[in-house]
């Protein structure tokens, strides 16, 4: 399986615009630039690298922690999660240093010692962390 999404981008680092195109169409034109990425944090202007991976591994690791969930006989009502993508100063610029998952799971019948380590196996096994595992992934995972 391959899946693809191109970036077209015109112009300096700094004063450019680009924009996004997925094969599926859900990103469309979508545009990003260098206030996208670090001044504009409401969105209204645009998307950001940072801000798609947060929504690809929230993503992927939702649907991980369903399939762990379901082998251990137990189906979510609700799985509930944040993906932050941290910037700061790296070797040779900015860069990501770190990632923190907020889950808020709704699964009847699960005990807390059962569900955290469901938690962590789909945290360290979803495709999206293993791609991300060179910077710390941190989670809280909570029942409600």
């Amino acid at each position: 399986m391959i899946r693809s999404s191109k970036a077209i981008w015109k112009g300096t680092g700094k004063e450019g615009t680009g924009h996004l195109t997925s094969t599926s169409g859900v990103l469309k034109d979508t545009p990003y630039s260098f206030m996208t990425r670090f001044l504009s944090e409401d969105g209204k202007a645009g998307t950001n690298p940072e801000e798609l991976i947060a929504a690809a591994h929230a993503g992927c690791f939702t649907m991980k922690l369903s399939f762990v969930l379901g082998n251990g006989g137990h189906t979510p009502d609700e799985l509930d999660c944040t993906s932050q993508v941290k910037l700061g100063p790296v070797e040779g610029g900015t860069g990501i240093v770190g990632i923190h998952l907020d889950l808020k799971a709704k699964v009847p019948g699960i005990s807390k010692e059962d569900f955290d380590k469901c938690a962590e196996e789909a945290k360290v096994n979803c495709p999206i962390s293993q791609v991300l595992k060179a910077v710390p992934i941190t989670m809280i995972a909570v029942l409600v």
